[in-house]
């Protein structure tokens, strides 16, 4: 009997390797070989799922824009406890930022793309769609934050912000708890 192999698992398996590449080494050192060594599968066997290292790339960053939504909308206060509306918005942007290992590795790969976007149409294709649901997410929160205020400009701002934050800490230019306080600084003057 034939062996049964789960394609998106595989798949999925090889989006985590890329991860894992990314926060130790960089995404220039992404490769298929670079990937292969890291999931212990050889280069031919990847190839089966990826043909260039831009696919790879790509698929590895929707996955992480998918694990990411999908934790906001599954998103639930604690049974029994009643949270306002700023500490939920606040643990909502909280996801998108690398404020542990998992985000941080999230929020590196999600941003690698800004400079792959520059010079590849396909991978452009996934930073437009990272910053639109980053964009959407804002404009959302924006709304219950400020009702009534011009949420547009509120979102734009908030966007700015936890981007701008992110990069920062994948930069190295802040701790992950400064960020943390900057986000609530400004969460503070939006719901004084």
């Amino acid at each position: 009997m034939p062996k049964i192999v789960d394609h998106g698992a595989r798949r999925q398996e090889l989006a985590a390797a890329v991860g894992r590449v990314i926060t130790r080494e960089g995404v220039a050192e992404i490769s298929i070989r670079s990937v292969a060594a890291e999931a212990g599968w050889s280069s031919g066997a990847l190839r089966h799922y990826f043909a260039t290292r831009g696919e790879l790339l790509a698929f590895a960053c929707e996955q992480v824009i998918d694990e990411v939504t999908e934790r906001i909308v599954n998103r639930r206060p604690p049974e029994g406890v009643h949270e306002g509306v700023r500490a939920q918005v606040r643990a909502i942007l909280l996801e998108t930022m690398p404020v542990d290992e998992r985000r941080y590795a999230e929020a590196a790969i999600a941003f690698s793309f800004l400079a792959l976007g520059l010079g590849d149409p396909a991978l452009a294709r996934v930073q437009r769609l990272h910053f639109t649901r980053m964009h959407e997410l804002c404009l959302s929160l924006a709304g219950h934050l400020t009702p009534g205020d011009d949420t547009g400009a509120v979102a734009a701002r908030l966007h700015a912000l936890v981007d701008g934050l992110t990069v920062h800490v994948l930069a190295g230019h802040l701790k992950a708890p400064e960020m943390v306080n900057h986000l609530d600084a400004y969460l503070d003057e939006l719901t004084a």
